[in-house]
């Protein structure tokens, strides 16, 4: 039958009065056609037509997020508006359309990235200086002017010193997106840390969420944090192992995927070790070995005893770059203690660490291990890519360090395609483009991060070790900070850190103290569960708003410059002019912004600039820079070109200049561990053993506590939010959503389907979210994503789906942050899920905007 008949047939098919209607309609629009000599031009738009690429301006500027990576962002604007934005395509650095190479690739944005328009322009974006007026927690806030927000804030800053002494103000400002050289929330550069330090009322945050216990472990193995390669050099290895690392949703260098694509294509195997199939393994078709959660020290112990035990490792590397790996590699002084070899064999607890020792405790099996473990001795080069999430963990320094032993035993350190990390911070970039003095990390206490609130709970009595105090030589040395106030810049902390409920409660206990004897100030460009628990709100400049230059993370060879895309969004300021403007008020404004003068916080355009061009001369002399400041801003991105990929200890091993730690070697056997004598007087606090052990957590799926709470619940990061950044976002929403991933077996026995509501729960707290059921997770482990906005019910129940509801804010004595740590139970509930404050964001926004 042809389409005409069909057509026919399907007209006749209609009720007399549809085929009239469709007869009328065809006849008018006919005869519009032929009558009409012009299109006439239409007089209502639901919406303004979408302007064309001719009418907008393009200007170059790059994500700020804190997610592992920092892509270009090509915002197309007309006038004061950004209407879309792109990304790279090649031109930027005056190369042809296209251009995409392995020694300049493009630094293509993400989904994240891509979706900043929404954020920028969110019903909760702060606009205004706002002051709670309602209960702490309730979300009540008036909008005052600036003058008031920072004339109150300064005196009771000074009031809280004076009055409770230097350790009253607690920094928990992080890297959120405040991150660049000129505009930095970071602990330890940062422009609060330095206001703070100025001002001499600083209790500093001494911890890093995302891999403390891996920073300890890089610093005491080789003597930096700079154990990565760029990712190019991935490109040359031949087997790459996954531990517990999916680049898919957390990059770790600009172009991961691109060089891992060019290793798969020139032949490299793929493994993962993780609990769940990852989107990583689906693309590389690896080998994937379930592990159960916070055992991997174990799994890698079963691995060193089986390359020694078939004579697969690299003696003479061993003998030349290692202290500890053996009893011959001991340093002379710490003859007679235990070398790694002798761990592994048992010589000294009689336990050999063999293969299946570990499958008895990690759930793989020995043949497994046996074959993982002879895959990466007898493959060269090979990767082990040891990622952060297994060291966020109890006790996570242990794994970490048992990945250098494996790294160094097998010689696949300072080599093209083998891999030491870690850390994984390669090449250096030029940071700080403002005064990095001696008030750059001034502090009076230091104490791990997410043991702020037992701080406050238990003040005064506070055992140092309990906190992770650290050690200082002054009269303030073992002091337990009387913290009475928190800045949070750059950081939703308060949603991130663990252990809310106990967050909550030390919270409540500032609050108790009275009126004006606490201070809690939130700095950021939206309204944040942070933000809620605030008394002022102070509304902080996007990056779209402020001229800066953006730092690669960690990884990647580039700066992109960042310009005033926009001017502010109503009375927005960056957390350089709102700290230079205090510091005035308090006495130190030239000091702490000696470019500027007091106008500043009105206009920063001179002061800024003078900065950056400053900054961008130390780039030209310091790393071969070949353009000058003005052709920088013009470019918008200026990519290094090595000569061959950046190798991490590539000088160590091939001229023989001596590791950065007091041997002069890798250290598997800590000398300066080994020489502690009192762990309480140290930030650590309690002891850790000189070589890399297995050290059991105090919850895992080998724990007793299974009895009461069966499932290992782990909190990877998302591939739709930047820790909590982007969780508002409606387009993003829409793509994924917050839910609980558990094997299909689990959810069977507890009749349990798809898309149903549970309670995971523990003796910490409970939070409610949909399931997600699948083969893609390993029985007895749930996976809930890190992130979710905080919502409570009257009940102190989450009904967001945040994990922090129920993990342990316990001292790990490395200070890994143990947010896969963790036991619960689930069950199906009738409470309702609240997937996230995009879909209430235009009751709640009012709220930030009323005058109260």
């Amino acid at each position: 039958m042809t389409l005409q008949s069909r057509l026919s047939n399907w007209a006749r098919s209609l009720s007399p009065t549809r085929r009239q209607f469709l007869q009328t309609a065809s006849a008018t629009a006919a005869t519009a056609l032929v009558a009409g000599n012009l299109p006439r031009k239409a007089h209502a738009f639901a919406y303004e037509p979408y302007p064309t690429d001719d009418e907008l301006e393009t200007v170059v500027t790059s994500c700020a997020h804190n997610c592992g990576s920092r892509h270009m962002l090509v915002a197309h604007k007309k006038g004061d508006v950004i209407v879309r934005l792109s990304t790279d395509n090649g031109t930027y650095q005056g190369d042809a359309y296209g251009t995409d190479t392995e020694e300049k690739p493009q630094l293509r944005a993400c989904l994240r990235g891509r979706s900043y328009r929404s954020r920028l322009y969110s019903p909760e974006r702060l606009l205004y200086p706002m002051k709670r007026v309602g209960e702490r927690g309730e979300g009540k806030f008036k909008r005052v002017t600036w003058d008031e927000a920072l004339t109150e804030i300064a005196e009771r800053m000074v009031y809280l010193k004076n009055t409770y002494g230097p350790t009253a103000l607690l920094d928990q400002s992080y890297a959120g997106a405040s991150y660049g050289v000129l505009h930095k929330s970071d602990q330890i550069e940062g422009l609060l840390a330095r206001f703070l330090g100025m001002f001499g009322c600083r209790t500093n945050s001494w911890s890093v969420p995302s891999y403390q216990g891996t920073t300890i472990s890089s610093r005491i193995t080789y003597g930096t944090i700079e154990d990565g390669n760029e990712d190019d050099a991935y490109a040359h290895t031949k087997l790459m192992i996954m531990w517990g690392w999916n680049p898919a949703y957390t990059f770790h260098g600009g172009n991961t995927f691109y060089y891992l694509r060019m290793a798969k294509q020139r032949g490299c195997k793929f493994v993962l070790v993780d609990p769940q199939y990852t989107d990583s393994a689906a693309a590389y078709d690896a080998w994937w070995i379930p592990i159960r959660p916070n055992t991997d020290a174990a799994m890698m112990a079963g691995m060193a005893y089986h390359i020694w035990d078939n004579n697969w490792h690299d003696q003479d590397f061993i003998d030349r770059f290692v202290q500890g790996m053996d009893p011959g590699t001991m340093p002379e002084w710490a003859q007679g203690q235990e070398s790694f070899r002798e761990y592994i064999f048992g010589e000294l607890d009689g336990t050999p660490k063999t293969p299946e020792w570990a499958a008895e405790i990690c759930g793989v099996s020995a043949d497994d291990i046996r074959k993982l473990a002879e895959m990466y001795a007898t493959t060269k080069p090979a990767a082990l890519k040891a990622s952060w999430a297994p060291g966020r963990n109890a006790y996570g320094e242990q794994y970490n360090r048992m990945a250098a032993a494996l790294q160094a035993m097998t010689g696949n350190i300072g080599i093209v395609g083998g891999c030491a990390e870690g850390v994984g911070k390669a090449w250096h970039a030029e940071g700080v483009a403002y005064p990095y003095d001696q008030y750059a990390n001034v502090w009076y206490a230091s104490i791990k991060s997410d043991r702020w609130a037992h701080c406050v709970l238990n003040y005064p009595e506070v055992k140092r070790e309990e906190i992770g105090l650290w050690p200082r030589q002054d009269n303030l040395d073992g002091v337990i900070p009387n913290i009475r106030g928190i800045f949070w810049q750059g950081s939703d902390w308060f949603n991130q850190l663990t252990n809310i409920n106990k967050e909550i409660e030390a919270i409540r206990k500032l609050d108790s103290y009275g009126e004006g004897e606490s201070l809690l100030v939130c700095m950021d460009s939206t309204i944040t569960p942070t933000g809620i628990w605030a008394d002022f709100l102070l509304p902080i400049a996007t990056h779209f708003e402020r001229h800066d230059v953006a730092l690669p993370w960690y990884k990647g060879h580039y700066y992109i410059h960042r310009p005033v895309v926009i001017q502010p969004l109503g009375e927005s300021r960056t957390d350089l002019q709102v700290f230079t403007e205090l510091a005035y008020r308090l006495g130190f404004g030239p000091g702490y912004n000696p470019r500027a003068s007091r106008d500043y916080f009105n206009d920063p355009t001179a002061v800024d600039e003078a900065y950056l061009e400053a900054w961008w001369h130390n780039v030209i002399d310091h790393q071969g820079a070949d353009i000058d400041w003005a052709t920088f801003k013009q470019r918008g991105v200026y990519k290094f070109v090595f000569d061959e990929p950046h190798v991490a200890f590539r000088a160590q091993i091939e001229q023989g200049v001596p590791f950065q730690t007091a041997s002069g070697k890798i250290e598997i056997f800590s000398g300066q561990l080994a020489s502690i004598t009192d762990w309480t007087r140290t930030q650590y606090g309690y002891p850790i053993p000189a070589i890399p052990k297995w050290v059991e957590p105090w919850e895992s799926l080998i724990s007793p506590k299974t009895k009461d709470f069966p499932f290992h619940l782990i909190s990877p990061h998302p591939r739709w939010r930047t820790h909590s950044i982007f969780n508002n976002i409606p387009w993003l929403r829409e793509t994924f959503s917050q839910e609980l991933t558990m094997n299909a077996s689990d959810a069977k026995r507890l009749g349990i389907e798809m898309g149903e509501t549970v309670e995971v729960f523990n003796d910490r707290g409970t939070c409610v979210v949909p399931v997600y059921v699948t083969e893609r997770c390993m029985p007895g482990v749930a996976v809930l994503h890190e992130g979710a906005w905080m919502d409570l019910d009257g009940k102190g129940n989450d009904l967001s789906g945040n994990p922090d509801f129920l993990t342990l804010d316990e001292p790990s004595p490395a200070g890994a942050f143990a947010y896969n740590t963790v036991l619960c139970d689930i069950r199906k509930t009738d409470l309702a899920h609240r997937p996230g404050w995009d879909q209430l964001s235009t009751a709640r926004s009012h709220v930030f905007r009323r005058d109260l």
